[in-house]
């Protein structure tokens, strides 16, 4: 690994992940690496993809206190391959020692983990290969101006879909397409619920094989929010069942928080500006209905297991 990686681990505390970035307010997504990278610590090297993240490395630093690896939107798997085969070999021939070893993690945004990066996604698990793949999904291409992805909910206004109605598509279920897969773990985690997501990364961090994790990444320039309401819309994506925590392992699936009672979904979308049309200067009743389906057919579902 290249010097300016040894330099940043004799950097003080306040100069590490978390500090002094360049990332917008109150991003859901640097709150969710940051309590992952706590679980993983020092010994990890992070594959990132071309996103928001990549926004906290400017050369020659970063301000993970490990290694860190930038590639293209689509080949950080590939870039994650290399790195594990690399690391693998330098084990075998004695230079690297077994405690010196590196987790590796792909960090990526949902353009490319819904999108054009699923196919050599797809490929590394059919590899078995042994890393993390860490998505902070904030339902859009934040980096570039909240653009639709193929993981923008329903009725949301992106700056692609200005029409009154919103964005007509329905949110990609990653989850599903990851555990279709048959990979070692698989989550979704949010990052106003740390005490689950600790347990999560912890559970991961144990395995060896594809794991994958989705942290939904409250957004408060994509989604028209005051940064201070972050935690609190985190919160109610899971209070109203949107955004449903749960697990994979061994074929099965758990769900980790089932709200009980749910909270009704417009109580989450109304704090939200892209949401905003639904409500003013009527109410769009119609979708605000859909979404609220999707939900409750989801949730049914589950309850009927």
């Amino acid at each position: 690994m290249s010097t300016h990686f040894e330099r940043m681990k004799d950097l003080p505390s306040t100069h590490l992940l978390g500090a002094g970035t360049a990332l917008c307010a109150g991003c859901g997504g640097l709150e969710a690496v940051k309590e992952v990278y706590d679980v993983l610590g020092d010994n990890t090297v992070f594959v990132n993809a071309a996103g928001c993240m990549t926004l906290m490395s400017a050369y020659p630093f970063t301000p993970f206190r490990g290694s860190w690896l930038y590639t293209s939107m689509a080949s950080a798997p590939a870039g994650a391959q290399g790195v594990r085969d690399a690391l693998d070999v330098l084990k075998a021939k004695g230079r690297v020692k077994p405690e010196e070893d590196l987790e590796v993690v792909v960090l990526t945004g949902d353009g490319s983990a819904y999108g054009m990066g699923l196919s050599a996604t797809s490929g590394a698990i059919d590899r078995d290969l042994d890393f993390i793949y860490l998505c902070y999904d904030n339902e859009g291409y934040g980096n570039t101006g909240q653009q639709s992805s193929a993981g923008t909910p329903h009725g949301a206004r992106t700056a692609t879909d200005r029409v009154r109605s919103g964005f007509p598509g329905w949110k990609k279920d990653l989850f599903a397409i990851w555990t279709a897969n048959k990979p070692a773990y698989a989550a979704t985690v949010i990052g106003g619920d740390p005490l689950d997501l600790a347990r999560k990364i912890d559970r991961a961090k144990a395995i060896r094989g594809p794991r994958m994790i989705i942290a939904l990444a409250p957004c408060p320039t994509g989604w028209g929010y005051d940064p201070a309401q972050s935690v609190d819309i985190a919160r109610l994506a899971v209070k109203t069942g949107i955004w449903p925590l749960k697990e994979y392992e061994n074929g099965m699936i758990r769900h980790t928080r089932v709200p009980h009672p749910r909270a009704p979904v417009e109580e989450y979308l109304k704090l939200q500006g892209r949401f905003a049309h639904l409500f003013e200067p009527e109410r769009n009743e119609p979708i605000l209905a859909e979404i609220q389906a999707l939900v409750d057919t989801y949730w049914g579902a589950v309850e009927t297991k």
